[in-house]
């Protein structure tokens, strides 16, 4: 019996005790990537012919890192591997020129985020147990169950909610009953795809949604302009007292509100393709669609 790897997100709903725990968890993974990018950086400055501080060795160093800062074993032990494994696979890319120079990670970005290799266990319909934050409720768990957890992410989005993303180890499923069938598609602009049997499939439409993320697009663009014109004024008449952009928090509204918008046209879309795609692959046994880039369509006039 084969197995297979999918991916599973699932929609977290933590307390307040939790949420703190956290931020908290975000900003010690945050923490431990800039001291090694920071040593990292250090170390070539002081020697340029030192050798490159691999995985193992950064590894190693997390444990002198714990002593000096014990606020880091508020986190899952686990999480740390992964930060000291992406940051070397970073700086692999940009040896082998594929990649630009490592950055530092603010607190201040949108999204946060880390990623353990605990064991993660589903304990009810709407419940997960997850290391060091304990019973946390989620919606449904069914597509976990029946598999191995190998590798969670716990992330905060921009329009503020809290997503648990699941890499799962599972049968492969089994295979649906054969109808026959062939069909070939004609992907278009008018249309999102027409079939063979003359069947029209129209594209995904949600003009109300697009209006309103568009107009909360320029009211976030607006309102940070304006903000930052306030803070360099600001900090040009006042030399003792120096502000920052994220103490405005006008724009940073607006910024939540057109990301709702933005993520609910996302989500309807994929719920349209996902609904249209089952439809066709349990109704025809073989589907040809054309090797063809429908936005590359719209740059020529006379074809479009």
């Amino acid at each position: 019996m084969t197995k297979l790897i999918k991916g599973v997100k699932l929609r977290l709903y933590p307390n307040k005790q939790q949420q703190a725990q956290l931020w908290q968890m975000f900003g010690n993974d945050r923490r431990v990537w800039n001291l090694m990018l920071d040593m990292t950086k250090q170390r070539y400055q002081n020697n340029p012919s030192s050798h490159f501080v691999n995985e193992y060795g950064m590894n190693y160093l997390l444990k002198q890192l714990k002593q000096e800062y014990p606020y880091l074993k508020d986190s899952d032990a686990t999480s740390f591997l992964v930060v000291n494994h992406n940051l070397v696979q970073a700086f692999k890319m940009l040896f082998k020129h594929r990649g630009g120079y490592p950055r530092f990670k603010s607190r201040h970005a949108a999204k946060q985020s880390y990623t353990g290799r605990s064991v993660c266990i589903v304990i009810a319909k709407r419940r997960m147990k997850l290391p060091k934050l304990g019973s946390i409720r989620t919606s449904k768990t069914s597509q976990a169950v029946n598999g191995k957890i190998k590798r969670y992410t716990v992330s905060y989005g921009p329009t503020g909610r809290y997503y648990l993303s699941l890499q799962v180890e599972t049968v492969t499923p089994e295979a649906l009953p054969k109808t026959g069938k062939t069909v070939g598609l004609d992907v278009g602009i008018a249309d999102l795809a027409i079939s063979s049997d003359g069947e029209k499939f129209g594209t995904f439409n949600a003009k109300w949604l697009e209006k309103q993320a568009t107009k909360w697009q320029s009211k976030y663009s607006h309102r940070k302009y304006q903000a930052t014109v306030a803070v360099r004024q600001w900090n040009h008449n006042h030399k003792d007292v120096k502000m920052d952009l994220n103490d405005y928090r006008n724009w940073q509204r607006a910024q939540k509100q057109k990301a709702r918008y933005q993520q609910r046209i996302a989500n309807q879309r994929q719920d349209y393709l996902h609904k249209l795609t089952t439809a066709l692959v349990k109704k025809y046994d073989v589907i040809v669609i054309e090797d063809l880039k429908a936005k590359n369509l719209q740059k020529n006039h006379h074809l479009a």
